[in-house]
């Protein structure tokens, strides 16, 4: 008889946004005149912005004629965008990073999930806590986690850096010395970043104990201060100890095209195995590559009028961010993030649980946010909301929150 994979069982509960999904389901279902503001899950709500839809709309005709139609994409992502990323995204920064490195993926969900599929079953991942739930949850499933405490909702071989105010969340080097560290900055979901002294001790830190970083750009474009970086490669040293992921989907709102890619420098090496090579492979035997018509589109956010029509899209989010951040300021909460990310992340009030202040600001205000808890044991007793609305929800939420 058949067996499966028993690691799969070993997930407590549903994924968090799944979870959520269901309350605010419920809730509308037992109250179905009571409108309801979501800033909880990171999706945004702006229309794609012209440029974009001019390339799609070019790319959708050249389908429709025989001697520009295209079949199967490259599996790697077509050069123009390897291309353009690699010149708008990186070599303008300073990194030397080629069009090789870059491998186009259907977003950076998939890739941060799948990239530790070329690391050793028992290899020892670290992870910043809280954190984005898919780094942990796809290693369970690939048994690297050892066993789940529902006490502490800690995995027994987990390293977990805790990110607390007292460090400003940003995690320190960790005592026990990992294989694979997970870093997202700015930080989904404390809405955090990191400087560029302090990403370079990371970066030394692999290097010295033969770590990789696995290294989540995703909100980089939200990046407002001089001194954070946008990119891992920005410091010294490493190509050889980092890769890179980063996502269409929240600076140029590709959230129902798909789209983003993955950086793995051909100097990160593991002995005489290319982890680049390694990854292609992977690429190429389980991947397609993107539609055509959604790579376009991608390829239209690097030309001047793309590239101020994001710009456009992230100043109408910060907007929101910091809208909401300063309401909650002035009603007594205590706020962080809002400055180089779309999130903003507070302390729930009167000593509430996350998972309380959530059922509490739903069944109250209609609002809904995400519980600290979901993204680990130190986000309890605090709270996601995302600036991803629309302007006006933003301020429709505030007052309803006012209200309380």
């Amino acid at each position: 008889m058949y067996r499966i994979n028993e690691n799969y069982q070993k997930l407590p509960g549903s994924y968090l946004f799944s979870t959520i999904a269901k309350k605010v389901a419920a809730y509308t279902e037992a109250n179905p005149g009571r409108s309801i503001i979501r800033l909880g899950i990171g999706d945004v709500t702006q229309p794609l912005t012209g440029p974009v839809i001019e390339a799609l709309h070019s790319a959708v005709d050249e389908m429709g004629k025989a001697e520009t139609f295209r079949g199967y994409a490259p599996d790697l992502g077509y050069a123009f965008l390897r291309e353009a990323i690699a010149e708008n995204d990186f070599r303008a920064r300073g990194c030397d990073i080629s069009p090789d490195e870059i491998f186009v993926s259907d977003g950076a969900k998939c890739d941060s999930g799948n990239i530790q599929e070329l690391f050793a079953a028992d290899s020892k991942i670290a992870v910043c806590d809280p954190v984005y739930p898919v780094y942990v949850d796809s290693n369970v499933m690939a048994g690297r986690t050892g066993t789940y405490d529902p006490a502490t909702g800690y995995w027994s071989d987990v390293i977990y850096m805790p990110c607390t105010e007292a460090n400003g969340f940003v995690a320190d080097l960790p005592d026990e010395t990992p294989d694979l560290i997970y870093l997202c900055f700015p930080n989904n979901p404390t809405g955090t970043a990191i400087t560029k002294d302090r990403l370079a001790d990371w970066v030394r830190y692999a290097r010295e104990n033969g770590a990789v970083i696995i290294y989540d750009a995703a909100y980089e474009a939200y990046i407002s201060e001089e001194n954070v970086p946008h990119s891992v490669y920005e410091i010294e040293g490493a190509r050889e100890c980092a890769i890179e992921i980063r996502s269409f989907s929240k600076n140029a709102g590709f959230t129902g095209l798909r789209l983003g890619y993955t950086v793995v420098p051909r100097d990160l090496r593991c002995g005489d195995v290319s982890l680049n090579a390694m990854w292609a492979r992977r690429h190429g035997t389980k991947y397609n590559g993107a539609p055509y018509i959604v790579q376009k589109a991608g390829a239209a956010c690097y030309t001047d009028e793309g590239k101020a029509s994001i710009r456009g899209l992230v100043a109408h989010y910060m907007k929101n961010a910091r809208t909401i951040k300063e309401g909650l300021k002035s009603f007594g909460y205590t706020v962080y993030g809002g400055v180089n990310s779309p999130y903003i992340w507070l302390k729930t009030p009167d000593g509430m649980s996350s998972w309380e202040f959530f059922d509490f600001l739903l069944e109250n205000a209609g609002v809904v946010g995400t519980p600290g808890a979901g993204f680990g044991p130190n986000g309890e007793g605090f709270f996601r909301l995302t600036a991803f609305g629309t302007y006006e929800n933003s301020l429709a939420a505030l007052e309803r929150i006012k209200a309380l």
